[in-house]
């Protein structure tokens, strides 16, 4: 057994992955929570993607040598798509070097386009005439003549000056409390606040990603763009289902069912929110804007929206383009009149983290053709060729989550998260503790590492006593026994009571979730007139996609076996990174509405050769 790992922390913010030896810095980001940039595909030659050891750097890469400067190596200075990690190491990241970074606003080259805070919502500072004998204006036409002085842009920002029920009820006093010196808090053309120029805070925004299984958050400055703090936690909805087919079922109960789905995700919003400012020392009423990104039917239960007509042929949503909310109408205890964003659908399942997944990876400049794979619950499948976007989705089932695997856990500590088959299974935990089951990537990588030794098949059937090859090792051969149910297992780990087993009834899991997505992919590709060679990119996205191996992906039918390793990048939670977008840009938000309109879905229930390629990629690749 091999628990060996190296700690390797990111500054700023003290972000920590734990890694095995290898791994490559843009790996180790993504599994810390964000994404390195990497123009030109991981391939040393943009220099992008700049870091710094704070001490003990390794040698420098022939790339390395290429692209920095003699001093600058001296410095520490590495290129994380090309320095592999051996030991414990201290990392400075600079913003120029993150995906999404506020210093790469603009355009990069001619690949990259990316989003910060424009302005939607921003305050200016006023001091205004009080009013008297000879100017008797009302106030709000007071307040709007001062904003003409002071913002260059006014006259183009709308033709008619709102002002919210909520400032217009406290704006008469509040100007004669402060006399007429303050600070006002525009939401584009309407005031929403006006507050003392001696108090006036920081604006903020929320961003979450809705998953079937799992919910991510973030506070952020609306004005420098920055990234407060992060949380996750479980969707409590999945006591109700762990798929979004069972959910729906739940809701069509009747309207107390969907309002018991609706407000078991809205108070998990409601508590991340909190704690998300309270460990911070922010106000929730500072808190101006939000954003959500998830699949069709978490969008819709979030929103209270029934989800009935995604229950039955066609499949058809309640809405296309994204829709703005008052966060305050969704329960949500923000700034009485902070909106919400929630992401627009590509249709039937293929929802707002496909959509905000697009936005992330920039996916008008990717190198095509392309493919993007978001692993999770709801497997989402996007093909870019030609200028076009296919859109898919497959019920790939909660297996790469850990659920409906008999030892299967979340990827936290106690979880086997990596296996490898030497002359006995070695693998690795995470949180160096006692393993207490396996995770979505350890399930990956022991079935992958079976079907490398021939104790696992191609149909997915495991083998015990003769019928295992006389080349498997001994150690790995002892490790295969029938359970208590007359079937195969494999014993991974055995201490006192705890038994992590892998069953086959695990296997078949894994072949189902595997094989839709696969089965998906292959139907885009045939309607594009492309093989998977053909493919120049292909992205693993979602928090689970980061942590799996090419090698292991490959042999189970996950990714295509054609497709070079140098060709596929994990690019980690995209879905989350374009709701942080679209939280603090006006920009980001219409370019999700472009991909949301440009991207074609496909239904693959429709398509005649479904069937049949789902029976196929049922078969693990092997090798």
């Amino acid at each position: 057994m091999s628990n060996h790992t190296i700690c390797v922390t990111f500054i700023p913010g003290g972000r920590i992955a734990l890694e095995r030896p290898g791994t490559t810095i843009v790996e180790a980001g993504a599994h810390a929570g964000f994404v390195i940039n990497t123009p030109c595909g991981g391939g040393g030659k943009c220099g992008k993607c700049r870091v710094r050891f704070e001490q003990d750097a390794p040698p420098p890469t022939p790339a390395d040598g290429a692209r920095l400067a003699p001093e600058e190596l001296a410095q520490g200075w590495r290129l994380a798509c090309q320095t592999r990690l051996t030991q414990d190491a201290a990392l400075y990241v600079p913003q120029s070097s993150l995906f999404g970074g506020r210093h790469q606003i603009q355009t990069m080259g001619s690949s990259q386009r990316l989003y910060a805070p424009d302005g939607a919502i921003r305050k200016v500072m006023l001091d205004m005439t009080p009013p008297h004998m000879e100017d008797d204006a009302p106030d709000l036409l007071r307040l709007e003549h001062a904003l003409a002085k002071a913002l260059p842009d006014w006259d183009g920002i709308a033709d008619v000056f709102e002002a919210s029920p909520h400032v217009m009820r406290v704006l008469g006093s509040r100007l004669r409390e402060t006399r007429f010196k303050g600070t006002a808090i525009l939401q584009d053309n309407c005031l929403v606040d006006y507050l003392a120029a001696d108090v006036s805070p920081p604006l903020y925004a929320l961003a979450f990603d809705i998953g079937t299984t799992t919910l991510v958050g973030a506070l952020l400055n609306m004005e420098t763009g920055e990234e407060l703090d992060t949380i996750a936690a479980m969707n409590p909805q999945t006591i109700y289902g762990d798929d979004v087919l069972s959910r729906i079922a739940y809701a069509g109960r009747g309207a107390s069912a969907l309002e018991e789905l609706h407000i078991s995700i809205i108070n998990a919003v409601q508590d991340m929110a909190v704690n998300l400012c309270s460990r911070n020392a922010v106000k929730t009423d500072v808190v101006y804007h939000v954003a959500f990104a998830g699949n069709t039917t978490m969008q819709h239960l979030l929103c209270g929206f029934d989800p009935a007509s995604l229950g039955s042929v066609p499949f058809v949503p309640l809405h296309k383009h994204g829709i703005v909310m008052k966060a305050s109408d969704m329960g949500l205890p923000l700034h009485p009149e902070a909106k919400a964003y929630i992401f627009p659908v590509i249709g039937g399942f293929v929802g707002g983290d496909t959509v905000a997944g697009l936005l992330a990876c920039d996916a008008a400049h990717l190198d095509t053709p392309a493919l993007m794979v978001d692993i999770g619950t709801n497997g989402e499948i996007v093909l870019i060729h030609n200028g076009t976007l296919r859109a898919a989705s497959t019920a790939a089932g909660p297996a790469f989550e850990g659920s409906r695997i008999s030892c299967g856990m979340r990827a936290t500590n106690g979880a086997i998260e990596r296996v490898k088959a030497n002359a006995d299974l070695e693998f690795n935990v995470i949180g160096d503790v006692e393993p207490a089951g396996l995770c979505g990537s350890g399930l990956i990588d022991l079935c992958g590492e079976l079907l490398k030794t021939g104790v696992i098949g191609c149909d997915g059937r495991m083998l015990v006593g003769e019928e295992i090859g006389g080349t498997v090792p001994g150690a790995i051969r002892r490790r295969m026994r029938l359970g208590e149910n007359g079937e195969p297992e494999c014993v991974l780990h055995e201490s006192g009571d705890i038994s992590i087993t892998l069953t086959q009834r695990d296997v078949r899991e894994l072949q189902l979730g595997a094989g839709a997505i696969r089965a998906g992919v292959n139907i885009l590709l045939k309607q594009a007139g492309i093989s998977p060679a053909e493919l120049r990119q292909v992205l693993i996205a979602g928090g689970f996609g980061s942590f799996i191996r090419r090698d292991n992906a490959q042999r189970i039918g996950l990714i295509p076996a054609e497709v070079p390793h140098d060709r596929t990048r994990f690019v980690g939670n995209v879905a989350f990174s374009g709701a942080r977008w679209a939280a603090l840009s006006r920009q980001a938000r219409c370019a999700a509405e472009e991909l949301g309109n440009s991207v074609l879905h496909v239904e693959l229930s429709h398509d005649p050769d479904f069937a049949m390629e789902f029976a196929l990629a049922m078969q693990f690749q092997g090798g």
